[in-house]
């Protein structure tokens, strides 16, 4: 099979207008090399009016030479992911700072026992999945997604805010529920602003760069927490609860950023984009992604059913949940882990620092094969591997953890290495194999389900269980192992789907169905591949 040369190839190869016909000694080319049509694996947009380019629109992209198109590209990078790198660190750290107000004091002054902190964490994540899908629905209804997503942002950092001050456990359950609440929308909204901008080949590295920025979060909290506690009785408050404030504090200014900083769409960024610059980046969207549209209410309920229904999306959340239920697990309990292998509170705080930095590497590192080789499968049966090897490790040496220290340790950097190239790689394979119509739904109803991982992740390490934490790293490897077998079952469903579509004309799927019937189909059309 050839491949894209690098990731300086413009989108993935497309077929359009009269070039759609399917036959399997067909071959397109781009600058990277040739691909026959079997191994041409997305084609979206199956109608003329939505999913084509005019002769116009065709001949003007033609003159883009890929200079010019990598030129855009990396103008749109500094511009754009910044912003959702910085925005997404914010997210992460006041969801993750928890962990570190526990170990200064938060549960004992709060009078939590038993499973109260495991219930905390575990709320979050009700409105976080319930509200992701409906969020995404009200982001593409926005003009200017930048004031929806900023306004998201001041709301959490409120949230944060209060949790500071907060005198029992139903005080910081409340604010965990809103927090969730204001959350949910954030992380698919950014996969969808993403994929508008860049094309399918172009994605997974972009969204593994702003999903680097989640593993860095768990560095920069190790390290304002490690800061921010030596506050203790400044004002009258503990350290954990300048933790919050000074935390929530910044969030809100980040939201205020977010609606001024924030690029929308290429066609309302007349400010930093040229003019050609802003037409390219709207017709190769259009040719790669698709026209569709969803104004109706009818639409998006056929929308609603539409991935209710769709097989791949479940084993998408699958692989995605692979991710979440250890990545959550370890980033609420890491500080008391790291403690517990016989560090001091404030030395744990600090060795937190280094396997998040391992972690956001890892996951660039992943996302460059993935998108050079346009192959989302090895990307996350290599990381999916190394999740499995690093928590048996951890399951057989934990019982013996003082004479293991150094082992464990470098397992827990291995264990994060894996765990954060699969979301990027789950939410690229999704809005790659998800037509225009359905897009941005089922990005979000994806990252929901996968999103049940927290709540897994939250109940697994149990206090009654330190320091061996057995059902924590067991229920860890058991998840990365069924994500593994999920990337498998779609990469083998994918070249069975093709294959059987290319086996049809598209003069006999025309005669067959509508013009509206095929766009209603979205990505089940005969005429639409998937990526693998």
């Amino acid at each position: 099979m050839s491949v894209p040369q690098g990731l300086d190839t413009i989108g993935a190869p497309t077929m359009t207008g009269s070039s759609r016909a399917v036959s399997e000694k067909q071959h397109l080319s781009d600058e990277g090399g040739t691909k026959t049509a079997d191994e041409l694996v997305h084609l979206e947009g199956p109608l003329p009016k939505n999913g084509s380019l005019t002769e116009e629109e065709e001949e003007f992209l033609a003159s883009i030479v890929s200079e010019q198109a990598n030129h855009i590209y990396h103008k749109v990078d500094k511009r754009l992911l910044p912003v959702l790198a910085l925005l997404y660190l914010v997210a992460q750290i006041d969801r993750a700072n928890i962990g570190n107000a526990k170990i200064e004091g938060m549960t004992k002054d709060l009078h939590m026992t038993g499973v109260d902190y495991n219930v905390a964490l575990a709320i979050f994540f009700v409105p976080y999945i319930l509200l992701e899908v409906p969020s995404n629905l009200v982001l593409v209804k926005f003009k200017r997604p930048s004031h929806y997503v900023g306004l998201l942002v001041i709301c959490w950092g409120i949230v944060i805010t209060c949790t500071g001050v907060v005198q029992n456990r139903t005080g910081l359950y409340i604010t965990r529920f809103f927090l969730g609440v204001f959350e949910a929308g954030f992380f698919p909204g950014a996969m969808h602003i993403i994929s508008q901008w860049y094309p399918p080949a172009k994605v997974q590295l972009r969204m593994s760069a702003m999903y680097a920025s989640s593993a860095l979060s768990g560095a920069f909290s190790g390290l304002l927490a490690y800061a921010i506690a030596k506050m203790n009785g400044v004002g009258g408050y503990e350290g954990w609860r300048w933790i919050f404030i000074l935390e929530g504090i910044a969030s809100v200014a980040a939201g205020v950023a977010c609606c001024f900083l924030l690029p929308d769409t290429p066609s309302l960024s007349t400010i930093w984009l040229e003019p050609e610059e802003s037409r390219y980046l709207q017709f190769n969207h259009a040719k790669t992604r698709g026209r569709g549209t969803t104004k109706s209410n009818k639409n998006q309920f056929r929308i609603l059913i539409q991935i209710l229904t769709d097989w791949q999306l479940y084993l998408l959340a699958l692989v995605f949940m692979a991710s979440a239920a250890p990545t959550y697990g370890l980033k609420f309990n890491m500080p008391q882990i790291i403690k517990e292998m016989g560090f001091s509170t404030s030395n744990a705080q600090l060795l937190t620092v280094p396997p998040y930095v391992v972690g956001a590497i890892s996951a660039l590192i992943n996302a460059f094969f993935a998108d050079r080789f346009t192959w989302r499968m090895p990307a996350v049966a290599v990381a999916t591997s190394l999740v499995v090897l690093s928590f048996s490790v951890l399951f057989v040496k934990a019982g013996n953890i003082s004479n293991n220290v150094a082992l464990c340790y470098f397992f827990v950097h291995v264990a994060l290495a894996g765990v954060y190239p699969i979301p990027p790689a789950a939410s690229a394979w999704t809005a790659n194999n998800l037509g225009p119509a359905t897009r941005a739904a089922g990005l979000a109803f994806m990252t929901s389900v996968g999103n049940l991982g927290g709540i897994i992740g939250s109940f697994i390490y149990m206090e009654s269980e330190a320091p061996t934490y057995p059902t924590g790293y067991g229920t860890s490897l058991a998840m990365a192992a069924a994500g593994m077998c999920a990337s498998f079952t779609l990469d083998c469903f994918y070249l069975k789907i093709n294959k059987a579509r290319a086996s049809q004309s598209e003069e006999s799927i025309r005669e067959k169905y509508t013009d509206e019937e095929l766009e209603a189909m979205d990505d089940r059309s005969p005429l639409f591949r998937y990526n693998l």
